[in-house]
């Protein structure tokens, strides 16, 4: 694809789940789709008709195996965030159909312990986790991403 085509793409619209432990600490995945580091939040679409905050639980649920009465959503983003794919990916992801992701990003806490997380889930996304404190987390995500994580952080620092 050109980058003229590729910026005539729309966004995917999505959410991201800052997942807070007791100790302040971000819980982060490595994709199951790449051997590369590529660690992140959880984050997924939002289907037709849902809202964000519905989203957003359903996500952290696929994708971590966390119930929905262990969190408690603490916080969101006000504006929606952007990304874009580096433009050999946008072919490649989504089967073309959008040039990146507009997402909506909701700061949630977890009240439970390290057992209640099960990424072996129906549809793994993370084949290992870990939790990191705030100041490490930008650091570990895929560059095109970085951006929006430390928008995230930023915005969602008073919380932290």
């Amino acid at each position: 694809m050109t980058p003229d085509q590729i910026a005539h793409l729309p966004y995917r619209p999505c959410v991201g789940v800052m997942l807070v432990n007791a100790d302040g600490h971000v819980f982060v995945g490595q994709r199951i789709d790449t051997k590369e580091p590529a660690w992140q939040m959880p984050q997924g679409g939002i289907d037709a008709g849902e809202d964000a905050r519905a989203a957003a639980v359903r996500e952290l649920v696929e994708e971590t195996g966390v119930p929905p009465g262990l969190v408690r959503i603490e916080a969101e983003t006000a504006d929606w965030v952007r990304y874009d794919l580096p433009q050999d990916l946008v072919p490649r992801i989504w089967k073309g159909r959008y040039r990146g992701q507009e997402q909506k990003w909701f700061l949630v806490r977890f009240h439970g312990d390290d057992s209640q997380i099960d990424i072996a889930t129906a549809h793994p996304e993370f084949s290992h986790w870990r939790w990191i404190p705030p100041a490490d987390l930008a650091a570990h995500i895929v560059p095109f991403k970085r951006a929006v994580y430390t928008a995230v952080l930023e915005e969602f620092a008073p919380h932290l």
